[in-house]
């Protein structure tokens, strides 16, 4: 059986899939291996800004835009911990490469970065992220919970948020609005 890689993919939620977790959501997959998987949710704001974690952090920010940009929820796994996904550009202190275009870095210097206007050109700062061990996730789309296909950056950085379950599924080809919500039934 040949073994699947999702890595730099979207998982896009079902409409049947009802956890509060992944309800309508785009996971950006950051790893996917035998062992598990690890994604980012991309459109599923918290109620905190930047500027606020910049504060509680004590990096000083002076930038409004900057202060204002939103914050996801990136999943249930490690909520306390922040995950940035940006394109590939300077090194930072603790990046993993996901693809040639696409980086996920967790350690303070990017933070420090973004607040002077010196961090990537475009990033998405979560809150959190979601895991799946060992089959768990290839079991999960047996299951018809999840459809998956090749990630679009423009759609992590660029598409309003609210869009982004809608616009990822455009992406593979389907209209997610007119899938059913039941699974099973004929």
């Amino acid at each position: 059986m040949q073994e699947t890689n999702l890595t730099n993919h979207f998982l896009i939620a079902m409409p049947s899939l009802r956890d509060p977790n992944f309800e309508k959501t785009v996971t950006y997959i950051c790893a996917h291996n035998k062992d598990g998987a690890m994604g980012i949710v991309i459109n599923k704001p918290l109620n905190i800004d930047l500027g606020e974690i910049l504060e509680q952090m004590d990096i000083p920010a002076n930038n409004p835009t900057t202060n204002k940009e939103l914050i996801f929820h990136g999943g249930p796994v490690h909520t306390d911990r922040g995950f940035i996904l940006h394109q590939t550009s300077n090194q930072w202190d603790s990046s993993i490469v996901v693809s040639d275009d696409m980086c996920i870095t967790t350690s303070k210097d990017i933070l420090e970065a973004i607040a002077t206007g010196k961090g990537p050109k475009e990033s998405l700062i979560a809150l959190g992220y979601a895991g799946w061990g060992e089959g768990q996730l290839e079991q999960e789309i047996m299951d018809n919970a999840w459809l998956s296909g090749p990630a679009d950056l423009d759609i992590i950085f660029n598409t309003p948020y609210e869009k982004c379950w809608y616009s990822a599924a455009e992406h593979l080809g389907i209209d997610i609005g007119k899938l059913s919500h039941d699974i099973g039934h004929a």
